[in-house]
């Protein structure tokens, strides 16, 4: 008897061990994670000539405090390192190499604007550091056949611009088009976006194609030169200071065109009031997240839990500011793939579980409007829906539109 229960405590040991072991090896690290912490790391305009989305990087950094109160990713904290870059290209080298080899990240989250992520681009995929929901939509960001390491975020320029092309038709099909666009892959992505939304009447109705550069103090000249050259429509492809520039500008020449801007101008605060509200009363653009100043959000879960975060992790951020609340999202995403890895927190992983998600719900989204990627369709946004502004708020003036080709 004393021999079996020897041989049953030695068996029970074994078994024992090799369970512990078992779990051990069941967690793999990559630099940048380990049992107690997940290194990430991005670069954000703090300062600069887009400095407007800086607060997209602070509530991205509240976020993490948050999920790091509630006791982290699988129990593993985040640490999430940001560099201002000044939307500066050089100087987003300088930061990114720093945070791969000296801060030694996992990877790279949410590097703000396109210019910046183009430069690092080739690097981070010769490193083999996931280049994960890059601020962007230009269509660069989305070749997981060249770049398997970058998927970016922001819907695609290209297919935005279609849209844009396609409300033209339909709603103005006799239109004088004038286009202004950034001189960069966003801007010439929105330009090739809107001739194919146009087709075949592309050649007739876009009057005037003028373009500036992100240093040009102002862009004046271009906006008189879109209207000398008799536009009736003008479409803005840029970035908030820009687009504020061009709203002020038209208003100041007595001009009435119809005016669309594009998504990443769009911004109450960045765009909008600086023009001058007034200014801007039936300006066309698109979106995908509720805002949480609308009245018929008041009772919406989605919305009160982010107004909660706000309040106790953001105070000093404007609740309302869609900057805000597309920094709540996609750190909200971000933290749904880390918690998808488990205990495998590889790089490799990492980019495996990005690129499989399937119909991913955020509270943030309007309805209807989900997450879905896979590894030959790097695209995280794929729908939109036209709004339009009323002199007050963004109201919604269209169904949602889901474009799944791959461009």
């Amino acid at each position: 008897m004393r021999e079996r229960i020897l041989a049953l405590a030695a068996a029970s040991a074994l078994a024992a061990a090799l369970s512990v072991a078992a779990a051990a090896a069941e967690k793999k690290y990559d630099t940048g994670a380990s049992d107690t912490e997940i290194k990430i790391g991005q670069t954000v305009p703090l300062s600069g000539p887009a400095s407007a989305y800086a607060t997209v990087g602070k509530a991205q950094a509240a976020y993490m405090r948050m999920i790091n109160d509630q006791g982290g990713v699988n129990g593993r904290k985040i640490n999430l390192i940001q560099y201002d870059d000044a939307y500066s290209p050089p100087k987003t080298v300088e930061q990114v190499r720093k945070l791969v080899e000296s801060d030694e990240v996992l990877l790279t989250f949410q590097i703000i604007g396109t210019a910046p992520n183009a430069a690092v681009e080739k690097y981070l995929n010769a490193k083999k550091v996931p280049q994960l929901f890059a601020a962007t939509g230009a269509a660069r960001f989305t070749d997981p056949k060249h770049f398997p390491w970058t998927m970016g975020f922001n819907p695609n320029y290209f297919v935005e611009g279609r849209i844009y092309g396609q409300y033209i038709l339909k709603e103005h099909p006799n239109a004088k088009v004038g286009v202004l666009y950034q001189n960069d892959d966003l801007g010439k992505d929105y330009l090739a976006g809107l001739k194919a939304g146009l087709g075949a009447k592309a050649a007739g109705m876009i009057v005037a194609e003028v373009s500036y550069e992100l240093s040009d103090p102002t862009i004046d000249s271009q906006i008189l030169k879109i209207k000398d050259a008799g536009a009736d429509l003008i479409f803005s492809a840029s970035t908030p200071k820009q687009a504020a520039q061009a709203i002020k500008k038209i208003a100041e020449l007595g001009w009435h065109p119809v005016h669309i801007v594009d998504i990443n101008a769009n911004s109450m605060n960045a765009t909008l009031k600086p023009a001058g509200i007034e200014n801007a009363k039936g300006l066309i653009s698109v979106g995908y997240v509720k805002d949480p100043s609308e009245p018929v959000w008041k009772d919406d879960p989605g919305v009160k839990e982010y107004l909660a975060f706000m309040e106790k992790y953001f105070p000093d951020g404007d609740k309302g500011s869609n900057f805000n609340v597309y920094g709540y999202i996609t750190a909200e995403l971000m933290v749904k793939v880390l918690q998808q890895c488990g205990d495998d927190l590889t790089r490799e992983n990492v980019l495996k579980q990005a690129s499989r998600l399937d119909h991913v719900a955020l509270g943030m989204l309007l309805p209807g409007i989900t997450i879905t990627t896979s590894p030959t369709d790097y695209r995280v946004n794929k729908q939109l829906q036209m709004i339009q502004f009323d002199g007050e708020r963004w109201q919604n003036i269209g169904g949602i539109i889901t474009d799944a080709a791959s461009e």
